[in-house]
């Protein structure tokens, strides 16, 4: 067997050669060549499978797994494994595969039932079994192939197994002694979660996935429940901590516990008892590595990474773990080397697997949000919650289900979320897509030329329902670089009435908006290009901000704005946006985001004020609640206004969610139409959480908390993308930006990629002929028709 063969099927291919990175702790126990001598710390899946793997592909090696528990002793009851983990277990080693394809339980339905209604999606296609049998099979397979399996024996030191062995492998799972001895190399960060949960089992098999949701006195609960066996389900029960506590879940043993949970779910179990096996409350622990290996000795499975069980990954991420490991020993000479693979391999693919684990573990989290939803919204949001599963993929799978969710959220015949109409204030919306706010740095003198014409012209004409302008300043002093817009001159006023006459005399149905901003301490720079927030070789203005506090290490320190210096900013705003009404946009957003003045003001981190401007949040948004209320008294009635905020700073101390929600309940209560969700830029040293859609879980919880209608931005790609969170409840409105600077006619080929010819992506006529994508390569060549032997 090849390495080649072991990655078949399972998302991976042949590697570039890595180059090993230097160790900031070099370890004298690194051999030059491959490993003839292997340790194994833990016999879970993925420490079997990994022993059983390496001595299949060599079996000279010598290699002994230490595990501290009896041989039967098994924790939780039911292994999901995904049909690309059980194509990849076939071809590295079909004798395994063969032994679990004989008591794989299949089935492809999920049930939701939410106040007694029950929702089923189907073509979903799931595989089980029970971990004791799964364990046996690897047992079994290692024990043919003389793999020394020490059971109720406690591995050595990491330490000393390191010395005596050419290679550790620590699968020691989520509790890892191995990763706690090198802590200061690996550098662990591990995350506790708000719920708890146990793992429990029915005697009974369920006929489908699944989820059903319990209000009780004391807040909701909800139980996910699968098939293991025909005779066996694998029943778990989750709550928030304060709701455990509530329910008195505190205070009971196990079958105090377990009989407790069989009453609140007796309706899923049919009046059946529920059973344990040493099972206990816990909290899920999310657990991330700086790195994966020091010297020879490397991480794997829950040791390495965790996710949560919601989305059935942590077997499945040890089993393919192991697959790569084995895989980069055997194409690489040497360990440091191929250890570096390993990590370089499946670090991205474990990464993207925790941002959908750690999607699904806060909507599990914040599932109260979601109650009064429709039944089958609440059911698509559900299915959908990862971003993993999306409204095209699900429609494939079950268009019938998805069919029955577009019709209860309104979608005409044969439209697409996304191309649904939405109002605000006066405003109607053709569809959902909007063009986010790109600064563009080709302005003179603040005055937008043929470029801005040009460039939002072409967006208004691609069919976006909204095209924003770039921040557009309200003084001189407020630019972010000597190539922003402004609005603080009628000169620059007339420029702007030429672009929004273009959008409404050739791009009809398309609304142009503008963001009024004021760069604050993120002023005085230079164009993107030349150096991102790096200040001006020379021509540099000064700067004012919410305290003298500079962006970053040699950025100009700004003044701290006194209150008459407030009033100024708050005239400078008023007087731009007269000027945004008299130039014929459609509507107005404030610009309360991204560490630009108004910013500067909500958060902790960048409003060190000690007047009622500053301390709590409640002074914190004072000033801009200040400068909105006087916008909106100039701006006319019937135009909507919106805010864009951070609702997140990515920085320790900085804004939280609970705050977002509190900033936009303020704007809300103040009459903001919508607020624009954005996160981050507010501070230099941030560490953001990037990822697809990274930002749309603070506009969800803004839109269900505080009850107004939300823009959601952040790395939404794709039309799939804009469908699946519309029809979700997650955002009203979607904001790109990337994607329309890829191609501007974004919104009218995803009409065309979905065959949907209405209203809300409407052609402009000179563009109607190409609204079908052109043809590509021969079509009309001979199809082969007869295959002869020799």
């Amino acid at each position: 067997m090849t390495a080649s063969a072991l990655r078949r099927d399972v998302g991976t291919g042949p590697r570039r050669t890595p180059q090993p990175a230097p160790s900031d702790h070099p370890h004298p126990h690194a051999p030059a060549g491959r490993p003839r001598r292997i340790a194994i710390i833990g016999g879970g899946p993925g420490g079997l499978y990994a022993a059983a793997l390496l001595k299949r592909l060599d079996p000279a090696r010598e290699i002994t797994l230490w595990e501290r528990n009896a041989p039967e002793d098994t924790f939780g009851f039911g292994v999901v494994l995904s049909d690309e983990t059980l194509g990849g277990i076939e071809h590295a080693d079909p004798a395994v595969y063969r032994s679990l394809r004989e008591d794989l339980v299949r089935w492809d339905d999920i049930d939701i039932v939410h106040r007694g209604v029950r929702h089923t999606s189907g073509g979903h296609g799931f595989a089980a079994l029970g971990r004791r049998r799964l364990l046996e099979i690897l047992h079994e397979r290692c024990r043919s192939l003389d793999v020394d399996l020490r059971f109720r024996t406690q591995a050595p030191d990491a330490a000393r197994l390191a010395e005596e062995y050419d290679l550790v492998i620590a699968a020691d799972g989520v509790h890892s002694a191995t990763r706690e001895t090198y802590a200061e190399v690996f550098r662990p960060r591990v995350t506790g979660h708000r719920c708890r949960y146990i793992w429990l089992a029915a005697d009974f098999a369920f006929d489908a996935f699944r989820f059903e949701i319990a209000e009780t006195e004391h807040g909701v609960m909800q139980l996910h429940g699968y098939p293991y066996a025909a005779d066996a389900s694998t029943v778990i029960i989750e709550m928030r901590e304060e709701v455990w506590r509530a329910s008195g879940f505190d205070e009971l043993d196990e079958q105090e516990s377990v009989a407790h949970c069989a009453k609140i779910f007796a309706d899923a179990l049919g009046g059946r008892a529920l059973k344990s096996n040493n099972s206990a409350w816990t909290t899920f622990r999310t657990v991330v590595n700086a790195r994966w290996s020091h010297g020879n000795v490397v991480l794997l499975g829950d040791a390495a990474h965790t996710a949560h069980f919601s989305i059935g990954s942590g077997t499945k991420l040890a089993v393919e773990d192991a697959l790569a490991l084995a895989a980069c020993l055997e194409e690489h000479p040497d360990l440091r080397t191929a250890t570096t693979a390993y990590e370089e391999e499946r670090r991205p693919v474990v990464a993207s697997t925790q941002r959908a684990a750690r999607a699904s573990l806060e909507w599990f989290e914040n599932l109260g949000l979601y109650l009064g939803q429709p039944p089958r919204r609440f059911a698509f949001n559900l299915l959908t919650r990862s971003r993993r599963v999306t409204h095209d993929n699900l429609r494939l799978r079950d268009s019938r289900f998805t069919g029955a969710v577009e019709r209860e959220f309104g979608c005409p015949p044969a439209t697409p979320p996304m191309f649904t109409p939405f109002r605000l204030r006066g405003l109607t919306l053709r569809n959902r897509v909007v063009v986010s706010p790109m600064d563009m740095y080709s302005a003179v003198d603040g005055l937008p030329g043929d470029f801005h014409l040009v460039h939002l012209g072409a967006r208004a004409l691609g069919g976006a329902a909204l095209v924003m302008t770039e921040m557009v300043c309200v003084s001189p002093e407020g630019r972010i670089t000597p190539g922003c817009t402004g609005l603080y001159t009628d000169r620059q006023a007339d420029g702007w009435r030429r672009v929004t006459d273009f959008v409404h005399a050739h791009a009809p149905g398309a609304a142009i908006g503008v963001q009024l901003g004021h760069s604050g301490r993120k002023g005085s720079t230079r164009l993107m290009w030349e150096g991102m927030d790096e200040p001006l070789p020379d021509g540099n203005w000064p700067l004012v901000a919410a305290s003298p506090l500079p962006y970053k290490p040699g950025s100009q320190t700004p003044r701290e704005l006194s209150r008459e210096q407030l009033r100024d900013v708050r005239e400078q705003f008023t007087a731009a946006a007269c000027r945004a009404a008299r130039a014929g946009f459609d509507l107005l957003e404030l610009h309360c985001a991204h560490g630009y003045l108004l910013s500067g003001f909500l958060s902790p981190l960048t409003n060190r004020r000690t007047d009622a401007y500053g301390g709590s949040l409640a002074g914190r948004l004072r000033f801009p609640l200040e400068v909105f209320d006087a916008v909106r008294e100039v701006w006319p009635d019937q135009r909507p206004m919106t805010v864009r905020v951070s609702a997140a700073d990515w920085a320790e101390g900085g804004t939280s969610a609970d705050d977002a929600v509190g900033i936009a309940r303020a704007f809300a209560d103040h009459g903001v139409d919508a607020v624009d969700v954005s996160t981050g830029q507010v501070v230099a040293e941030e560490r953001p959480d990037y990822g697809r859609s990274y930002q749309t879980p603070f506009a969800d919880r803004i839109r269900h908390e505080a009850g107004v209608p939300v823009i959601a931005v952040g790395a939404i790609s794709s039309w799939d993308d804009v469908n699946s969170l519309i029809l979700a409840g997650r955002t009203d409105l979607c904001a790109l930006a990337r994607p329309h600077l890829y191609d501007p006619n974004w919104t009218l080929h995803a009409a065309a990629e979905q065959g949907y010819t209405g209203p809300g992506a409407d052609w402009p006529a000179p563009y109607r002929a190409g609204s079908r994508p052109p043809r590509t390569g021969r079509t009309d060549a001979p199809k082969p028709r007869l295959s002869l032997g020799r």
